[in-house]
């Protein structure tokens, strides 16, 4: 359902644009309504969903936004895409699916074609960050590390909190269908160890 998401426009649900059918949160092409906003904050997760995405379009999950109501506001991104069609993904591996958008390149990018179902992850605890594609670890950095200061760099440029946790989940609407489930959140324990 749309329960547990709002407009990042104002704080209620989405008004347009997005809709629940047979399991899937869709947005529709040209459909408007805007980007959505998780209700709940997350800080250190493991948070795994299932997507796809029609031929041609772009969307991404952000997340550590730490205020949705600013207008396009900046966090990480795990970007979702058809990098083939897509002008996005003519611009750099940076730009094209599981990528930390705009930052660091997947090391390879096992996607399944438009309209296939992609099932992708993203891990976080503490300063640790991992996107997976299709049960393949495709980015693995650790905002600590002196060999990531330069991407590290281009995220606070962008305008992304790198002091920022306890933030909230973003999907995009760029106008084109992309559709979303079993989207599953697991908060890990401070007292968790990553193997």
């Amino acid at each position: 359902s749309l329960a547990g998401w709002t407009s990042y426009k104002k704080s209620s649900p989405p008004e347009k644009g997005w809709d629940v059918k047979d399991g899937w949160l869709h947005h529709g092409a040209k459909a408007g309504g805007g980007d959505i906003v998780s209700a709940e904050k997350y800080s250190e997760f493991e948070l795994t969903w299932e997507w796809r995405i029609a031929e041609g379009a772009n969307s991404g999950l952000k997340y550590f936004i730490s205020d949705e109501r600013k207008g396009g506001a900046i966090g990480h991104e795990y970007q979702l895409l058809d990098d083939d069609k897509h002008p996005d993904g003519k611009k750099g591996l940076n730009r094209q699916t599981a990528a930390l958008y705009d930052v660091l390149d997947p090391s390879n990018r096992p996607v399944k074609k438009p309209g296939e179902i992609n099932a992708s992850r993203i891990l976080v605890k503490g300063m640790h960050v991992e996107h997976w594609l299709n049960g393949e670890k495709v980015i693995d950095f650790d905002y600590t590390d002196p060999k990531w200061a330069e991407s590290i760099e281009l995220l606070r440029i962008r305008g992304a909190d790198l002091k920022a946790r306890g933030g909230k989940l973003w999907l995009q609407d760029h106008g084109e269908d992309v559709w979303f489930r079993n989207i599953q959140m697991r908060e890990i324990p401070k007292n968790e160890e990553l193997t």
